[in-house]
């Protein structure tokens, strides 16, 4: 026995040193624990748990640790390193990705193909994170089916910190040589500086725009460097066991109790995010006990080892495999059996394929360019092919689309409106346009454009099409339901020389009454609406095109059925006095399910709704006193017959989800909405 062995105390851990690089047991314990939260919150809850925030934290423990011991020992090669995680962790990747893309074909409708090419090239090269940042932030897509996809965005924000990391630690080793200092005290600084400036900014832009937030790399970066702080820290902390004992299973219960009592999906990163990632922390920090009653002990078990050691695997299946699961079932949420079917079929799928990969992950390992090259070499052979298909998938796409050009050189077979709500004779029976797969492109170009103030924003965007000499200025000004007729106003635009302007905001109604949003009072909308009324009373335009009414299927809006919503009368006087016209259309009807997908998996027959469902039997605008610069307008008879509302019509589809009318349905109705526009406008005159 050594005399250091003799002298070192048994309630305190060892002292490492700089970089140790030695295997902490626990650690495989904890990543168990944070994939079965990820999983099981998932799977059951239809919640996030904050176990993916645990894995942040442990992937900038683990390279932080790895890269400091090449830093102060060769120095880090930076293509090596990049070559050995590649050969780790592409394999799973790819495999995961593919399964995912036949799957996707196999198993769900059309419309949710459309997207798949572009997840899969966005999970494979990493960068999954950022497709879905500006996903999140259009409030169109709030109700939008979940990508298989979906759950690449932490390996994609994972992927990018590593591009950054190496070069941060080196440059910061170097300085500290150059300087003749200890690199430590220079490591921690420059890593305590990335964690309280990523951390203010997650902060503030979580405050600001959380779900942009919770995907953006720059907001997360701080959990990393926490990590890494924990690594270079942990020489110096020697809590004594009774210590230890208390930070781990503090931290395993916080850990625990993380998605339960936090809505994660909603506040995370922010400071919310401290709570998973201290708690993970703390069970680091308390290591390995030596005490009966530690954490660790549990930690250490061999299936939650087992279970940590294929974690990545797992984590990559889980996600498709519920999702495949729910799809085919029909259910929103899984049921305990189906849950634990899920859970099953992932832990095999990923017993299966860990090997596989860690065989693989062997040809990158080890010192010199060779070893590089294998490691590359290996990522690449299974990258290619996914890519691959990808890229296949994409083309077969690309080349509908122009199948569908030559198809729509003939306007009479898709005449859309122009037939009329009723079957018009004379229209041939043909494929529906768009195809439901491209059904939710069918959006006005002003989401694209990014021309629509999301919920969450509060500053007036406008938006300038049409005329530079215009004969007359509109402005389209409302929520959603009014910037859906964005299509045909832009039609008519271009016919009479007129300028249109965009002034729409996600749900924000053109009031100055209180409105709520998911439940919640809508402060953001009252800001916006008071911004919308400096920017008309300095544009004056000629006309603002707004809608009347509001209709409703269950009251969720805040008001029940179909309604002038207050205020709305009181802010066309105040445009009165401005000596702006106001053309106020009726609100369109809504089918309360998604059309698109009803198309996929019934016929057009089975997916009609009744108007008395969201519309009211007469115009709430019929009858009332309004100012005498109002235009009212009512097509529901170009969407509804008398009794049913039919989801194609001229073989157009109509709604590209479930209340929002399609943007080529609209430029189908521009003729009929301009005719009905100016006789009821020389009528008012």
């Amino acid at each position: 026995m050594s005399p250091t062995a003799v002298a070192a105390d048994p309630a305190r851990p060892p002292r490492t040193t700089l970089g140790s690089g030695g295997h902490r047991p626990e650690i495989d314990g904890l990543r168990a624990v944070a994939v079965l939260l990820v999983a099981a919150y998932h799977v059951w809850l239809g919640r996030v748990s904050g176990g993916v925030d645990v894995f942040l934290v442990l992937t900038g423990f683990l390279i932080t640790d790895s890269l400091v011991r090449a830093a102060t020992g060769e120095g880090i090669r930076y293509g090596a390193f990049l070559a050995r995680l590649a050969a780790r962790l592409v394999p799973t990747a790819a495999v995961v990705v593919l399964a995912t893309l036949a799957a996707t074909w196999l198993l769900l409708p059309e419309t949710r193909w459309r997207g798949a090419p572009g997840d899969a090239f966005a999970a494979l090269l990493y960068h999954s994170n950022w497709r879905l940042a500006l996903d999140s932030v259009d409030y169109l897509a709030r109700d939008g089916d979940i990508s298989p996809f979906q759950h690449f965005w932490s390996l994609s924000v994972q992927g990018q910190f590593y591009l950054l990391w190496p070069a941060l630690v080196a440059v910061a080793v170097r300085a500290a040589r150059r300087a003749g200092r200890d690199p430590r005290p220079v490591l921690v600084g420059a890593l305590s500086a990335v964690l309280v400036l990523s951390l203010a900014y997650s902060v503030l832009m979580t405050r600001a725009d959380q779900p942009w937030a919770y995907f953006d790399t720059g907001a997360r970066l701080w959990e990393f460097a926490l990590g890494g702080l924990l690594a270079l820290l942990l020489p110096v902390l020697r809590p004594a066991r009774a210590t230890r004992v208390a930070l781990g299973w503090t931290g395993l219960a916080a850990l625990v109790a993380c998605g339960a009592l936090l809505q994660v999906s909603s506040v995370f990163p922010g400071y919310a995010a401290l709570w998973p990632t201290l708690a993970a922390a703390a069970v680091v920090v308390a290591g390995t006990s030596g005490s009966a009653l530690g954490a660790d002990r549990l930690l250490t078990l061999r299936p939650l080892r087992y279970l940590g050691s294929i974690s990545y695997a797992l984590y990559l299946w889980h996600w498709p495999v519920l999702v495949f699961h729910l799809a085919v079932t029909g259910r929103g949420l899984a049921s305990p059996a189906g849950g634990a079917a899920v859970l099953a079929v992932s832990v095999l799928l990923a017993a299966a394929t860990t090997p596989v990969a860690d065989r693989l992950a062997r040809l990158g390992r080890g010192g010199g360019r060779r070893a590089a090259v294998r490691g590359v070499a290996a990522a690449l052979a299974c990258l290619f092919p996914v890519l691959g298909a990808a890229a296949a998938w994409s083309g077969q796409q690309a080349a509908e689309r122009a199948r569908w050009a030559d198809l729509l050189a003939d306007g009479s077979s898709y005449p859309g409106a122009a037939a009329g709500a009723e079957a018009a004779e004379g229209v041939p029976d043909l494929p529906v346009y768009p195809p439901l797969v491209w059904a939710a492109e069918d959006a006005p170009v002003t989401y694209a454009d990014g021309c629509n103030q999301t919920t969450a924003g509060t500053e007036v965007i406008t938006c300038v099409y049409g005329s530079d000499e215009p004969v007359r200025t509109v402005a389209l000004v409302g929520g959603s339901h009014a910037a859906h007729w964005f299509p045909a106003l832009e039609e008519i635009a271009h016919a009479r020389d007129w300028r249109l302007v965009n002034i729409v905001k996600g749900a924000c109604l053109f009031t100055d009454a209180p409105q709520t949003y998911l439940g919640e009072p809508y402060t953001a909308c009252a800001e916006w609406n008071r911004g919308v009324m400096a920017e008309l009373r300095e544009l004056r335009p000629d006309t603002v095109f707004t809608t009347g009414t509001t209709t409703s299927l269950d009251g969720s809006a805040g008001f029940g059925e179909e309604q002038v919503v207050d205020g709305y009368v009181d802010r066309w006087r105040e445009l009165d006095g401005l000596g702006i016209d106001v053309v106020a259309v009726r609100d369109t009807p809504r089918f309360g399910f998604d059309v698109p997908g009803c198309l996929a998996a019934s016929g057009p027959g089975e997916c009609t709704v009744e108007p008395q469902g969201s519309l009211a039997a007469v115009s709430p605008m019929d009858g009332l006193d309004l100012p005498p610069n109002v235009t009212v307008l009512d097509l529901t008879d170009r969407f509804c017959e008398p009794d049913v509302c039919r989801p194609v019509i001229g073989n157009v589809l109509v709604y590209w989800d479930d209340s929002h009318i399609g943007a080529t349905f609209m430029r189908t109705l521009a003729p009929e909405l301009e005719r009905r526009w100016i006789r009821a406008e020389g009528r008012q005159g």
